[in-house]
C-alpha cells in the first residue's frame, strides 16, 4: 500500500463541526457561523443566467469581482485583488509560500484554528501569544518575535472568541515588526466592524502586509467558496505560483459580483445581525453566564468548566441546536451563531433553564 511523506502522515485534519443529530431531531445550525439569511436576492438571478453556461471554463483571474471589490472599497492602486475558493485557500498558498521548515508563524492563543493547520503543512512552527480576556495583545505578539518569525497573523475580529482591537493596534504592529516579516491581517468578519473603525487596506501599500476578506460570512455565500484578499504586487505574484487557475466557478463569481453590488442587503444583514446578538448576550449575562466580546455573527458562552460546557452542548443537541464545542484552552466554551431572532430569543430561554440545571447535576460528583 503506498505510504504518504512522513510530514503529512503526521498531520492532523482540520476539525469540523459535528453535524450529526438524532433521527428524526430538525436541525437548526448554529455550528458553522453562517449567515442569519440568505444572501441578496440578486444572486439567484444573477445563477439562472449563468446556469447554462457549464461547458465553459470561469474567468481564472476574476477580473469582473477583483475590479467590483476594488471600488467598493476604495483600494489604492498600488496593490492587487486576489479570490480564492474561500479566504481558507489564500491563507494555506500564503503561509506555504513564506513559511518553511525551521520558520516561525506567529499568532494569537485563540487564533482561527486552520492557521494552525496550514503551519503544519508548510512544516513551519505555530507559535502563538497570550491574549487578554480572549482579545489579542499587540505588546504579547511583538515579545514573541524571533528572527525566525516569518509571518505574523491578526485576526481581527477573532474566531472563535469574536473580539476586536482597534486596528491602530493593528497599524502600531505592523510598524514594530521586521521588514522582512509578513503580516496577515484576516478580516473574515470585518463588515461587522466597519461600522466603527477604519479598514487597513492602506497598509497593503507598504508591500509587508496582506488583508483577507471573505464572502461567507455578511455576504451570505458560504456555499459558493468566495475568499479575497488585497497583496502587494510582488506577494500576489508569488500567489500567482501557487493558485489553483480557474479555482472559482463562472456561478460562483457571478453570485459574488451580485452579493457586492447590493451594499444595502449586506449591511441591513449586518445591522440585524448585532443587534439580534447585543440581545442575546444580554440574555446570557442576566442568566449569570460569561460572554466575550463579540463583534461578529457569533458569541463565545463561558461555562464554569469543561463538564458543564460538554453536559451544555449535548443538551441543546438533543433539542435540535448545533452549536459548536470548543477545544483545549476554551474547552469550558461552546460558540453559537447568531440566527433569526425568535430562534436566538427561544435558545436563550432554553439555555437560562437548562444551566443551573446542569449545574446541580454535576455537583454531586465533584
Amino acid at each position: 500500500m503506498p505510504n504518504p511523506t512522513e510530514h503529512v502522515a503526521a498531520l492532523a485534519p482540520y476539525q469540523l463541526a459535528d453535524l450529526q443529530l438524532a433521527p428524526g431531531v430538525e436541525p437548526i445550525m448554529l455550528a458553522q457561523n453562517e449567515s442569519l439569511r440568505g444572501p441578496s436576492p440578486m444572486v439567484a438571478k444573477a445563477i439562472l443566467k449563468v446556469a447554462n453556461c457549464g461547458r465553459l471554463y470561469p474567468d481564472p483571474h476574476c477580473h469582473e469581482l477583483a475590479a467590483l471589490l476594488r471600488q467598493v472599497h476604495a483600494l489604492p492602486v498600488q496593490g492587487r485583488v486576489l479570490v480564492g475558493a474561500g479566504s481558507m485557500e489564500l491563507i494555506g498558498v500564503l503561509i506555504r509560500a513564506y513559511a518553511g521548515p525551521g520558520d516561525e508563524v506567529l499568532t494569537s492563543e485563540f487564533a482561527y484554528g486552520y492557521f494552525a493547520v496550514a503551519t503544519s503543512i508548510a512544516g513551519a512552527e505555530y507559535v502563538q501569544a497570550t491574549e487578554y480576556r480572549y482579545t489579542p495583545d499587540v505588546d504579547a505578539l511583538l515579545a514573541k518575535v524571533t528572527d525566525k518569525t516569518k509571518i505574523v497573523i491578526a485576526v481581527n475580529p477573532g474566531n472563535p472568541t469574536g473580539t476586536a482591537i482597534a486596528n491602530d493596534g493593528i497599524r502600531r504592529l505592523r510598524d514594530a515588526l521586521p521588514k522582512d516579516t509578513l503580516l496577515i491581517v484576516d478580516e473574515a468578519y470585518g463588515e461587522f466592524t466597519d461600522a466603527w473603525q477604519e479598514p487597513v487596506f492602506d497598509l497593503v501599500g507598504r508591500g509587508d502586509c496582506v488583508v483577507l476578506r471573505t464572502l461567507s460570512k455578511a455576504y451570505g455565500l458560504a456555499a459558493m467558496r468566495v475568499g479575497w484578499g488585497y497583496f502587494p504586487d510582488a506577494v500576489a505574484q508569488t500567489m500567482d505560483k501557487l493558485l489553483n487557475p480557474s479555482r472559482i466557478s463562472m456561478i460562483s463569481q457571478k453570485a459574488a459580483i451580485a452579493a457586492v453590488l447590493d451594499q444595502d442587503y449586506m449591511l441591513a444583514t449586518v445591522s440585524q445581525t448585532l443587534a439580534i446578538g447585543k440581545e442575546f448576550k444580554q440574555a446570557m449575562v442576566d442568566a449569570g453566564l460569561t460572554v466575550a466580546d463579540s463583534h461578529t455573527n457569533f458569541v463565545l458562552l463561558k461555562l464554569a468548566d469543561t463538564t458543564q460546557a460538554e453536559m451544555l452542548e449535548v443538551a441543546l443537541r438533543r433539542h435540535g441546536y448545533l452549536v459548536r464545542p470548543m477545544r483545549a484552552a476554551l474547552s469550558d466554551c461552546i460558540r453559537i451563531t447568531i440566527g433569526e431572532q425568535l430562534v436566538m430569543q427561544q435558545l436563550a430561554e432554553l439555555i437560562a433553564d437548562l444551566e443551573p440545571k446542569l449545574r446541580a447535576k454535576k455537583r454531586p460528583s465533584e
